[in-house]
């Protein structure tokens, strides 16, 4: 497949800047796989279109305010994004500087990129690719983000982050710290429409995909399979697999929101030699896309 095939045109006055007050208001595009049929609705409607005894599959990764500004000890300027959290504390970041920083480098975070600095540094202690090892040096980088990180933004959201971005770029089940993007397709459920779901007898199971910086970079490859994809962590638990199982054996249909829950799913289910459609615990990277 070439990569042109999935061209399509999307006027720039039609991507929305702000979020809906009501997240559940947003349209909806129905296409009926039977028929061919497309539908137009608001998503509070997404009840109607489930059955009793189907199962939603939500990712419920936590978007953290992953981009920083600092200083160098020489004064050059910094901006940092995380792009993971590492269990030793340290994290993998992309960094975009004039010169690009050696091994050693000290970085005096600021509270934005024209701030003076702040009590917070943070020391390049090895670099893989395109991405820069980073080592609290004072302070924990929890505390750094908690006080001066920025909310990761799309590209084509054309404005600064501000304080309430923290709470709508992201999920109502949000629970697990580490994407730098938000599982968009699940931002548009409230806790009431979960409610009504849950109501109608349509269970729910949660995966984990920490959506990495690299899902907003282009495709450049003319052929779409020569393309390659950065990888990202993933988990898909015991829970989630025993929860699909019982689904596919009460006839249930198993949905799952969003390409980051597809993607996980897949993952999980090409990770062992099993039943086609039902995956296997799994934990590590992917690199699949959409």
């Amino acid at each position: 497949m070439k990569t042109s095939d999935f061209h399509f045109n999307l006027p720039e006055h039609l991507i929305a800047q702000v979020p809906l007050a009501d997240r559940t208001a947003s349209r909806m595009l129905f296409l009926n796989g039977l028929t061919g049929d497309v539908s137009h609705h608001k998503f509070i409607e997404l009840t109607d279109f489930l059955k009793p005894g189907d199962l939603l599959v939500f990712n419920n990764t936590r978007v953290i305010p992953a981009r920083l500004y600092g200083q160098k000890q020489t004064g050059g300027r910094v901006e940092i994004l995380i792009e993971r959290l590492k269990g030793d504390g340290s994290v993998l970041a992309h960094i975009k500087a004039s010169k690009s920083p050696k091994d050693g480098t000290l970085i005096y975070i600021t509270p934005n990129a024209e701030a003076d600095i702040s009590e917070f540094s943070l020391r390049v202690t090895g670099r893989s690719g395109a991405l820069y090892e980073l080592k609290a040096e004072t302070g924990s980088v929890a505390h750094m983000m908690r006080l001066h990180g920025h909310m990761p933004l799309p590209p084509y959201i054309d404005r600064e982050d501000n304080e309430e971005d923290r709470d709508r770029y992201q999920t109502v089940f949000a629970e697990r710290d580490g994407a730098v993007a938000a599982p968009t397709a699940g931002l548009h459920f409230d806790t009431l429409l979960l409610d009504r779901l849950r109501l109608k007898g349509i269970e729910s199971v949660f995966v984990t995909l920490h959506v990495g910086a690299g899902t907003f970079q282009p495709v450049r490859s003319d052929d779409i399979a020569d393309h390659k994809m950065h990888s990202e962590w993933l988990e898909v638990n015991q829970a989630c697999v025993a929860a699909i199982q019982s689904c596919r054996e009460r006839g249930g249909r198993v949905v799952a929101v969003g390409t980051t829950s597809v993607r996980s799913l897949e993952t999980a289910a090409a990770a062992e030699l099993i039943d086609v459609g039902c995956p296997a615990p799994f934990k590590g990277d992917s690199t699949i896309f959409l």
